[in-house]
């Protein structure tokens, strides 16, 4: 559990997969290729499940795949992935306000997908045109957890927060004019949500979202076996109720 590997360069976390389900994650930027190329091989040999590396750029990801084979890079999402694991049960729907809030939503797609995910997308719903995200309500309903990316003035992770029952983990994005702050204003907007619950990442952190969204899945029964055998109710109500 406590086990680690000097690198001399990095200290690898070898227990994390026990611990969490998953090995450590490779935050990409600030490292030599060759220093990202050694992490990736030593999880690779000491752990089982899948190896990311995140926010690398199209000519490093080339440079460590030619030393450690077997990776794909997908160069919207900015991410390096070995060994993804198979999708199960688990659906996360990724929503975005607008166009521009893509690269985070690719990187949360992506990394939900390479952790074993079901994803789906619903792109350009932003509030402005409110009869956008009415028009997929169904869509996100269906969906075990909900993934908003927006940027402005971050309402879309309020207004979806209104209208499914399931888990809503909002990620504001540095998208805006002026006073949009570089995400600062919609970090503040969904961590004040009159819809209660919502759970909040950092700005553009589509990473963060994903991990969110696995660790939920981690305790929890996909909706489409939620029904307790014999009794008609759902998991997590009380008898004869239905949220």
């Amino acid at each position: 559990m406590s086990e680690t590997l000097d690198l001399g360069y990095a200290r690898l976390d070898l227990g994390r997969e026990a611990r969490q389900g998953l090995p450590e994650i490779v935050y990409g930027p600030g490292k030599r290729v060759s220093e990202i190329a050694g992490i990736v091989t030593a999880l690779l040999d000491r752990n089982t499940g899948p190896v990311l590396v995140t926010r690398i750029d199209p000519d490093a990801a080339a440079e460590v795949r030619a030393l450690v084979s077997g990776g794909a890079y997908d160069p919207d999402a900015r991410l390096l992935v070995w060994r993804p694991a198979p999708p199960a049960g688990h659906t996360v729907a990724v929503v975005t306000a607008g166009t521009a809030d893509g690269p985070v939503a690719a990187e949360a797609e992506a990394v939900a997908a390479a952790l074993g995910l079901r994803t789906t997308t619903v792109r350009d719903v932003g509030v402005a045109g409110l009869h956008r995200v009415l028009a997929a309500a169904d869509d996100l309903r269906a969906a075990d957890s909900v993934i908003v990316v927006a940027g402005m003035e971050g309402a879309l992770a309020s207004v979806v927060g209104g209208l499914v029952e399931t888990p809503v983990i909002a990620v504001p994005t540095s998208t805006g004019y002026g006073a949009a702050l570089e995400g600062v204003t919609a970090l503040l907007a969904m961590l004040t949500s009159c819809a209660a619950g919502l759970t909040v990442v950092n700005i553009d952190s589509g990473f963060g979202a994903a991990l969110a969204a696995y660790r939920l899945t981690r305790r929890a029964s996909p909706r489409t076996a939620a029904t307790t055998e014999g009794t008609g109710t759902e998991t997590g109500t009380e008898t004869g109720t239905r949220r």
